[in-house]
């Protein structure tokens, strides 16, 4: 198996280089650049694709859209995102907009450095600082928390929303979890529908949410080391 290729994108000097160096010290690893706005970003795709973008979308030359163009784009290549504490919202924007994994930038190198091989295997990778984000986000005072399937009844999950929510939740598109249960793409996306409305939520952030409450997910996927 070859090396996995990297392209860092920040608009903060330091940090850039900071993992950029993490990166260039690990022998799995080969960073194919480090740039500093979208441009510079898109004109290095062109060159080489990478297996990884490290990007901090919140920074002054990056945006939720280029999140979303690069997904669109380049759907193949995973999207691991760097960022300093923001808004719960916007994180919840961030894995809509076709993130693999979200990790802050203060996490220790062993985090970020685990959260660089499960993002290279496709793999969701939230450290437990953005899960305790998404948490508040799903919890407001003004409306009710999203039903556990211990304690609500009446949600009526099939067996098949229940695997399709695992899926979402490791950070599959429509189009791949439709190629593992080998059904229509059109199918999976109506199955999304529906399972968004019958847990009252309206982005992925909120499926993530449920399937960490349930135990759909492998423990070793989410680090609950900032969790009280």
């Amino acid at each position: 198996m070859g090396k996995i290729k990297v392209i860092v994108a920040d608009s903060n000097y330091l940090v850039r280089k900071g993992l950029a160096a993490l990166i260039e010290e690990n022998i799995d690893f080969t960073l194919l650049a480090e740039v500093s706005d979208k441009n510079e970003l898109l004109e290095e795709m062109r060159i080489c694709i990478p297996n990884i973008v490290v990007i901090d979308f919140s920074t002054e030359g990056f945006k939720l859209e280029t999140l979303q163009l690069l997904n669109k784009k380049y759907s193949s290549v995973q999207l691991l995102a760097i960022t300093t504490e923001i808004s719960s919202s916007l994180m919840a924007r961030a894995l809509d907009s076709g993130l693999t994994s979200y990790v802050l930038n203060d996490c220790d190198k062993e985090e970020i450095t685990e959260a660089l091989y499960k993002t290279s295997s496709a793999e969701r990778f939230l450290c437990g600082k953005i899960v305790e984000r998404l948490m508040t986000l799903q919890l407001p005072s003004e409306k009710p928390p999203i039903p556990s399937m211990t304690s609500c009844d009446g949600l009526n999950i099939t067996e098949r929303e229940m695997e399709i929510i695992k899926l979402i939740a490791e950070g599959y598109s429509n189009k791949e979890i439709a190629e593992q249960l080998f059904l229509s793409t059109h199918t999976i996306t109506t199955h999304r529908k529906n399972i968004m409305a019958k847990l009252k939520v309206n982005n992925t952030a909120g499926v993530v949410m449920f399937a960490v409450r349930e135990n759909l997910l492998t423990p070793n996927k989410y680090l609950f080391s900032g969790a009280q």
